[in-house]
């Protein structure tokens, strides 16, 4: 560390800063733009390692994967400029719907060849726009080595303050290769808004007079202890909890108290349940889309439920839904705020209720078999054999609906969640996501369940599991030959009428062979828990693959009665 303020490259005093900031890996694809941060990593190779990825996008998934590992601090990602830049844009998107920490670090030409578009150049501010609709919450370009310490610092504030998401910081080519003295500064820690005591007596009031009352937890900023503070204050109002989209983790949903997933394939019963709810307690949720069922479950912008709505961002709050009483606090401070009010005496009226709704979550675990191949015993199988503190990623697809719908998380983890998901549907992020948290934790065990055009849109990333050491990380492949969800909404809307969606695909297992991993080709039910239990004993990555009808749509519908309903809805027999 630069402790005598020395004279270095400012490449070498950024990767000093972000030693500072207690970062230990970061993932990224070299480029020449930033040849002296590379070299500054060399000369720090022992306390901050470099984990080069085979694709920008690839790696910009697996620095958004640290940040919700990463107990409330950034992922850090490093790509060139232009094409670099672009590929990982798509990581950036989902850190900001997600509400991860990330800090994108992008090379940029030099400064006396600026605005002549020259090689590779790109106006980073204007791409990455930041603002409520952008890719950023903060974009910026350092012009002056001395002040690189100063814009890292700051990067690493915004991206954790309030509703946290991720902030880009260009780097000029000559920048980096100016000599620097100035220190670097002491690790940022954000400032923790908490809620207003008197919000928190009206927001008990509010509780104490409601019939059907449903609390439904989302969003970043959350920790171990904040879960925990959450589900104490659920059981000492007995409150049901429901999770927002992809946030399944932050409840135990073996708890007598879990509702289920806020979500898409929602338990119909829950969504009943969600509209017929007298206040619903939204807390670090955004209400988004997905959760809010296209905006219908909770009709914007004035639901007729009472909304009590709590968020560590003020420009959330609001922005969507006129609620009845706004918070604005971190989760890290709300949650034992909530766990610290006094309770009703006695039984609540709302006991059945509540009790209903967990009736509803258990019934929602039942399936009947379908098929050769049973998606719902694949999930209980993987619960079944592997640790409890196991995590799971995915991208996108309907394939992920099973995992949703039959996985009973427990609540996070100290180690950081146990889903890793992506809120904003990105395609391709579970692979990488999962290589990214193997490296990161390699203690625990990782699993990656993909659809076969989920997968390959970053199945180059089995190279680096295999170039950095990854271990107990197992992918399963769906293969169905097709983008499975949207050729569900074209049944939907145009049935029989298939274009586009069909997929040609190779040999998984063998495709997995050829990276060094082990593989196992599954194409009956029975087949699929002594294949996994292999993988378990051998400890080294493995990929599964799994033929699939392409019939068997969803958890809930196949194909034939997908197309066969919107026949009828279009009048076509």
């Amino acid at each position: 560390m630069n402790s005598s303020n020395s004279v270095r490259p400012a490449g070498h005093a950024l990767v000093e800063a972000l030693i500072a900031q207690g970062v230990t890996d970061v993932f990224g694809v070299p480029g020449e733009s930033y040849l002296a941060v590379l070299d500054g990593f060399h000369e720090h190779r022992e306390r901050i390692r470099f984990i080069a990825c085979r694709q920008e996008g690839g790696a910009a998934f697996m620095a958004e994967a640290a940040g919700k590992l990463g107990g409330g601090r950034p992922g850090v990602c490093f790509v060139t400029r232009g094409p670099g830049a672009t590929n990982a844009s798509i990581g950036l998107h989902t850190a900001f719907q997600d509400s991860t920490p990330l800090v994108l670090f992008v090379g940029q030409v030099a400064s006396d060849q600026r605005d002549r578009e020259a090689f590779q150049e790109l106006d980073y501010r204007q791409f990455f726009g930041p603002g409520t609709l952008g890719m950023a919450k903060w974009v910026a370009e350092i012009d002056r080595a001395d002040r690189l310490p100063e814009y890292v610092a700051r990067a690493f504030h915004t991206a954790m303050q309030g509703r946290p998401g991720p902030v880009v910081l260009a780097l000029p080519e000559d920048m980096l290769s100016t000599p620097t003295a100035a220190p670097v500064l002491p690790a940022a820690r954000p400032a923790q808004a908490w809620p207003h005591p008197q919000a928190l007596d009206e927001l008990r009031e509010r509780l104490l007079r409601a019939q059907r009352p449903l609390v439904i937890a989302g969003g970043g900023g959350w920790t171990g202890d904040a879960t925990a503070a959450l589900q104490r204050f659920a059981e000492a109002w007995q409150l049901p909890v429901g999770c927002a989209f992809r946030f399944q983790d932050l409840f135990d949903n073996r708890h007598p108290l879990y509702a289920g997933d806020v979500g898409i394939g929602i338990n119909p019963r829950l969504a009943e349940r969600v509209r017929d709810a007298d206040l619903i307690l939204a807390l670090g949720a955004r209400l988004g889309e997905m959760t809010t069922g296209g905006y219908e479950l909770l009709k914007a912008p004035r639901p007729h439920q009472q909304l009590i709505h709590i968020h560590a961002g003020a420009e959330e709050l609001g922005r969507v839904y006129a609620a009845d009483l706004l918070l604005q606090s971190a989760m890290a401070s709300a949650a034992p705020a909530l766990a610290q009010l006094a309770p009703p005496p006695g039984e609540p009226v709302w006991s059945a209720w509540t009790r209903a709704a967990r009736e509803d979550y258990v019934g929602n675990l039942q399936s009947l078999p379908v098929g050769p191949m049973d998606m719902a015993e694949v999930v209980r199988a993987l619960e079944r054999s592997l640790p409890a503190d196991t995590l799971y990623t995915n991208g996108a697809g309907n394939f992920a609906g099973w995992l949703h719908r039959f996985h009973r998380y427990p609540a996070l983890h100290q180690g950081g969640r146990h889903q890793l998901a992506p809120t904003n549907g990105a395609m391709g992020y579970g692979l990488p996501a999962a290589v990214g948290a193997s490296l990161l934790q390699p203690q625990r065990w990782v699993v990656n369940l993909a659809g076969d055009g989920d997968f390959l849109m970053n199945g180059q990333e089995l190279a680096t599991a295999m170039a950095h050491g990854a271990r107990r990380l197992i992918s399963v492949v769906v293969d169905n030959g097709s983008f499975g969800t949207i050729r569900m909404h074209q049944e939907r809307e145009f049935p029989g009428r298939v274009s586009g969606t069909e997929l040609f695909n190779p040999d998984f297992a063998q495709l997995a062979r050829a990276y060094g991993w082990a593989s196992e080709r599954v194409e009956q039910t029975e087949a699929f828990e002594p294949a996994l239990r292999q993988a378990i004993a051998r400890e080294q990555p493995t990929l599964i693959h799994l033929k699939l009808p392409v019939e068997i749509s969803t958890s809930r519908a196949t194909l034939s009665s997908i197309r066969d309903a919107a026949r009828r809805r279009l009048g076509q027999g």
